[in-house]
This record gives C-alpha cells, sequence and structure tokens, in this order.
C-alpha cells in the first residue's frame, strides 16, 4: 500500500507511546509510578456530570451546529470577558473536539503549501505535526535558560523568513511551565505586527499558575493584537474534563467562519450533550479550579523539594501547568548496568523497565537532555516514584 508524504512524515506521540507501554505493565500487576499523564487526576465537578446527564434525559443527543450550540458560545463569550477582558460575538467563536481540532482547524484555514509557522523550543508535542498536516513547514525557534525558554525578539528575528506566517505562544507553557508577562507580550505583539504575522495564542493552562504571577492573553494587548490572534482554550485542564473533547477558540470572524467549514467536512459538531454540560462548566460554580490549583502547588513544591535534594540533578522551575522539567544531562554518557545511557528516551525507558517509573523524554518537546514529570499525580505517588529515582540515579556511575 502506497501511503500519502505527509502522513509519513508524522510522528506518534513519545507521551502517548510512553503511557501505554506503563498501561502494559501496569496490566500485568506491576506497581507503576506515573509521570507520564498531562491530565488531572481530579474527576470532573459533580455539577458538570450532573448538567450532562440532565441534557441526555431531555433528549438533547441530536445533530446541532457544526460550530457549536449558541448557549455554550454565549458562556465562552461571558468567559471571555469575565476572565480576560475580551469582547467577542457568536461569529467569532467556534465550539471543537478539544482544543487540539481548533488547533488543527485554525492551521488548515490559515496555511498554503510551504508557510512557515515559528514554534518556541521546548514545544508540545503535536504543534509541528499539527502543522506538517496542514501542508506548512514548523519552524523551531531555539531558546535558552537565560530568556527562560521563551520568544524573544532577538531570536525570532534569526528564525523569521519571507514565507513565515504564524507563530503559535503557548502561555503557560507545556512541557516548561513558564509564563509571558505583559510586557514580554507586549514586545511579541510588536514584533508580529511589524512583520505580518498572525498569532495562535493557546492559552490551555491559564488557570493552573502558581505564586504572583497572572496570565494574560495578548489579545488583549492592542486593537492590532486582537484583530491577528486566534485564542484557543479548551475545559480539560481547568475543569478536569481531558476525556470529554471540548475545546473553543475566539478570533476574526472570517477565519472562524472558514474553521467552522473545515469542521464541518471532518468531524461537523463536538458532542452535543457535553456541550450543555460545559454551559454548566463556564457559567456555574468555579471553586473547583482555586481548590485545584491549590493542590497542584503543593504538589509541585513537594516534587521541586525532592529534586532539590538529588545530586547532579536541575530542574525548569515551573511558574504554571503540572509538569516539571529536570534537566538530567550530568547522568547521560555514563554506564548504568554495564550499559552507557545516550539520551532521555534511554534513560526513560531504564527507569520505566527496571524501576517502573514512566515519564517522558524531553526529545518529544525538542529538549533532549531533559525529562519531564507531571505532578497531575497524589503526593504519596510522587514520594514513592522519587524514591524509585533515586535509586536509579545512584547505580548511574
Amino acid at each position: 500500500m502506497i501511503f500519502s508524504n505527509k502522513a509519513k512524515r508524522l510522528a506518534p506521540s513519545i507521551t502517548l507511546a510512553i503511557t501505554a507501554k506503563a498501561k502494559e505493565l501496569k496490566a500485568q500487576g506491576k506497581d507503576i509510578i506515573g509521570f507520564g499523564a498531562g491530565e488531572p487526576d481530579f474527576n470532573t465537578p459533580q455539577n458538570i456530570i450532573d448538567a450532562c446527564n440532565r441534557a441526555l434525559e431531555e433528549g438533547k443527543t441530536k445533530y446541532v451546529p457544526a460550530s457549536g450550540i449558541n448557549e455554550l458560545k454565549d458562556a465562552v463569550i461571558e468567559k471571555f470577558r469575565r476572565d480576560n477582558g475580551l469582547t467577542y460575538k457568536r461569529e467569532q467563536i467556534i465550539i471543537s473536539t478539544g482544543g487540539k481540532q481548533c488547533l488543527a482547524n485554525a492551521l488548515t484555514a490559515l496555511l498554503n503549501p510551504m508557510d512557515e509557522v515559528l514554534i518556541a523550543k521546548p514545544y508540545w508535542v503535536s504543534y509541528p505535526d499539527l502543522v506538517h498536516l496542514a501542508d506548512g513547514v514548523p519552524v523551531i525557534v531555539e531558546t535558552s535558560e537565560e530568556t527562560d525558554y521563551k520568544f524573544t525578539r532577538e531570536n525570532l528575528t534569526k528564525a523569521l523568513t519571507e514565507k513565515s506566517k504564524v507563530i503559535i505562544i503557548n502561555s503557560p507553557n507545556n512541557p516548561t511551565g513558564t509564563i509571558y508577562s505583559k510586557e514580554e507580550l507586549m514586545d511579541l505583539a510588536e514584533f508580529c505586527k511589524e512583520h505580518d504575522l498572525f498569532i495562535i495564542s493557546d492559552e490551555i493552562y491559564e488557570p493552573l499558575i502558581y505564586g504572583g504571577d497572572r496570565h494574560v492573553s495578548i489579545a488583549t494587548l492592542s486593537e492590532d493584537a486582537y484583530e491577528r490572534t486566534l485564542v484557543v482554550n479548551a475545559l480539560s485542564k481547568a475543569y478536569a474534563m481531558t476525556g470529554w473533547r471540548l475545546g473553543y477558540a475566539a478570533g476574526p470572524k472570517d477565519l472562524i467562519k472558514m474553521m467552522s467549514n473545515i469542521q464541518s467536512h471532518t468531524t461537523s459538531n463536538s458532542t452535543s450533550f457535553v456541550q450543555y454540560a460545559a454551559v454548566e462548566a463556564l457559567n456555574g460554580d468555579q471553586s473547583f479550579i482555586p481548590e485545584m490549583n491549590e493542590e497542584f502547588k503543593r504538589r509541585r513544591d513537594y516534587m521541586v523539594s525532592r529534586a532539590d535534594k538529588i545530586e547532579g540533578l536541575r530542574y525548569i522551575y515551573p511558574k504554571g501547568a503540572f509538569y516539571l522539567m529536570l534537566d538530567i544531562r550530568s547522568y547521560l554518557g555514563k554506564s548504568y548496568r554495564g550499559e552507557v545511557l545516550e539520551d532521555s528516551l534511554q534513560f526513560a525507558e531504564k527507569l520505566l523497565t527496571d524501576y517502573l517509573v514512566a515519564l517522558v523524554p524531553g526529545s518529544g518537546f525538542g529538549l533532549e537532555g531533559f525529562v519531564r514529570l507531571s505532578y497531575a499525580i497524589n503526593t504519596d505517588a510522587i514520594g514513592k516514584g522519587f524514591d524509585r529515582i533515586e535509586a536509579f540515579l545512584s547505580e548511574i556511575q
């Protein structure tokens, strides 16, 4: 069988591969500590579950408009007004099957073959492949510890070409947990205006910020930034609704119309009764979010305290999201049970096989020499996992 070159270019998700291996071992009765999951371990709040059940009982199980029901669009509009100070109309909103579909729709609508998309390294694993699927070219922008692994005017200028068309900003960031300040975003907005770049702002981790930082959407900073930005968000992280698959985006009405046309020919509407549950999520009791946020902060602080006690281990301090990127470079090139550890994938595989700890190699995010741990698991599991990591590292000579 002859497959398309586009499909052959896609790499399987390294996070899903590690997760699948961990699940396989767990099914064999192994006591796996899973640091790989990119989802809260809390259950969806009961008021949202109740709203979904009501929708089912009321027969709200039929087709609805491809771009989403008006009740949910209105709830999204109110969320943006309440939380971000952004004003949108219904024709500027699309409801999709997860934030990932919003991104895929947007890139398909924006890119012609060989158009370039600027992506900061490290990046969420799906960004480059989503660009490939849309016939674009992902341009990975080199960042550094000195710049907190963020875009700057300097590193963007080096990556810019006449084919540059779109920039993807992710704040709070997966995998680093870094957050762009208002001043940094203002500089990026001005840069995008100067070079006529369209902005996709992935804000899915918006409520998961710890300490004195606050989330700022780049679309709020000027009329020009508003007009050239698509804001993407979802219910997955904020409301522990990863399996419900419900995302939304807001931006220029012509782009939203194009995204809606694309969606109408691919998946059509996202699940109808989930949309009604999402109305409750956005309009109902919001106390779940700060409670979950506080628990994640406690787990972050504990995980960092454990990492601080291990000689030779460094990390990127996470100010948001729920991941810790451990710098394992001091352990690479050394021997483990007679075998030299060459890279983060080999490191992760040995840790999983021999010590039953699952984490994600940094190579999947474009940052070799690091591994990503999620603290979306309980503190006891974090402690047990770090006990095993310490034992594993003690064997590396």
